[in-house]
């Protein structure tokens, strides 16, 4: 199943300042990496996708956080929620884990 990505205003400014800081074109890659995923299978391995308890939805979703890098300082998170339709994927915040 193919999920069709869509981007709150905060997510798409998250992505848009990685795509600006040309320091950061390593993690840009591998946020991009992850969002092929998560278009594909959410569920990826690779992703480590898990629930976020301590927020929810703008309608009560629940929201998950997928893994853009791993064992890595400051590495990249993506917090994203299903919906509001069929088959997509809101996400909510692309951010550097602190």
């Amino acid at each position: 199943m193919t999920f069709t990505l869509k981007f709150t205003p905060q997510a798409e400014a998250d992505l848009q300042s990685l795509e600006a800081d040309k320091s950061l074109l390593k993690r840009l890659k591998a946020v991009r990496k992850a969002l092929g995923y998560l278009e594909t299978n959410p569920r990826h391995t690779g992703l480590n996708t898990h629930k976020y308890s301590a927020i929810t939805g703008p309608n009560g979703e629940e929201i998950f956080e997928a893994y853009a890098e791993n064992k890595t300082p400051a590495a990249y998170r993506i917090f994203w929620f299903y919906g509001p339709d069929k088959k997509e994927i809101t996400i909510i915040a692309i951010t550097p884990h602190p």
